[in-house]
């Protein structure tokens, strides 16, 4: 039975390459908007040496820190959709290397889930604070795990799930070459920014574990190539369906 005939009648069969590159278009609209209300809203930290300006900074900036965290949640749901199309399309073509396409999507799963929990000590240093101005202890010690989770513990799962990604589409075809070279290269600079961990708290350090150079060569090429390859399936769906049909047709042996 094929999946046109399990779905109810006249419900159509969800088209992969649409889904997934209407999730990375997903994935820029929402990208765009929390830069936007972090940059509006929140601002850069005091240093974690300052507790009180610290505190004072986490009380100021609760509503717009949520509202970060609000959408980074968001935006983590709609990953899932582009990692899960991402791998199905991959699938699709190369059913013998669904075990690399398999890693890719649980390194991204893992990245979601690493984000999501330092979300969650972000958003508890802004809520501490709004209790009666907050302790300064509790609201420095969540920073600084936040800044290990969306620094060199990200950087690892984002390379992995980036070169894993590049090298799937490199040997299946599923999508063109530049895009799994792309994913190649986001990989390299999320292997160096590893040792982040080492290059203390400072958010404004270009080195700085959490830094902004972690986010500016590491996480952010990751989603330009989310939006690449978003852009491709979505110009090629059909292209991809041939592709996937002729994958899928029993390859028979010529007759003696």
């Amino acid at each position: 039975m094929t999946a046109e005939h399990r779905w109810p009648a006249g419900w159509p069969t969800p088209n992969v390459g649409l889904w997934t590159g209407i999730a990375a278009l997903g994935v820029a609209v929402l990208t765009i908007t929390e830069f936007v209300i972090r940059q509006v809203a929140v601002g850069p930290r005091p240093a974690l040496d300052e507790v009180a300006a610290l505190v004072a900074f986490n009380e100021r900036t609760a509503a717009g820190t949520l509202g970060v965290i609000l959408t980074d949640t968001v935006l983590m749901a709609v990953i899932i959709v582009f990692l899960s199309g991402f791998r199905q399309l991959i699938v699709q073509t190369r059913r013998d290397v669904q075990w690399i396409a398999d890693i890719g999507f649980s390194a991204g799963i893992a990245y979601v889930v690493v984000t999501l929990v330092g979300d969650g000590l972000e958003g508890g240093a802004a809520l501490d604070a709004s209790i009666d101005g907050g302790s300064g202890m509790v609201i420095r010690a969540l920073t600084v795990g936040h800044a290990l989770f969306f620094g060199s513990i990200g950087c690892v799962l984002t390379a992995l799930v980036s070169f894993a990604s590049g090298y799937i589409t490199l040997i299946s075809g599923a999508l063109p070459r530049w895009t799994g070279w792309l994913a190649v290269l986001v990989a390299i600079p999320n292997l160096v920014f590893v040792a982040t961990a080492f290059g203390g708290t400072d958010d404004t350090s270009f080195r700085a574990a959490g830094g902004w150079g972690s986010v500016v060569l590491g996480t952010f090429p990751w989603l330009v190539w989310i939006v690449s390859v978003g852009i491709v399936v979505i110009r090629e769906r059909e292209s991809h369906l041939a592709r996937a049909e002729v994958a899928r047709e029993p390859h028979t042996l010529p007759a003696a």
